[in-house]
């Protein structure tokens, strides 16, 4: 005699659930690894309401200025305005802000 397998009417076979199941899990690995770059590189600033102005690689050929004003991000880079300008220089020195409001310029 052979054996049959009766399916139940009240099982789902759907082979398409288990894709949507991966979908989730990719989406949820995705968010846990973008939450971790951002407390990696201390990047938590990018989310607060405070204005903020960060400066990456300061004094190389390929520095940065990123300003973070009220909710526009605008990015700086003094190698591009120097080109446009036509204009070159280099940098001279380094001044300091002191606590009373004083500010000391050191020539390099």
């Amino acid at each position: 005699m052979s054996r049959r397998r009766v399916l139940n009417a009240t099982e789902d076979h759907d082979p398409v659930a288990m894709l949507s199941n991966l979908f989730d899990v990719a989406m949820v690995f995705a968010v846990a690894l973008m939450v971790a770059l951002v407390t990696k590189f201390n990047m938590t600033e990018i989310f607060s309401q405070e204005d903020y102005t960060m400066v990456k690689n300061p004094g190389k050929e390929n520095m940065e200025i990123i300003t973070k004003e009220g909710q526009t991000i605008t990015k700086y880079k003094p190698s591009e305005s120097q080109e446009k300008s036509g204009k070159k220089g280099k940098k001279v020195g380094i001044a300091y802000e002191m606590e009373n409001g004083e500010i000391i310029y050191v020539p390099e």
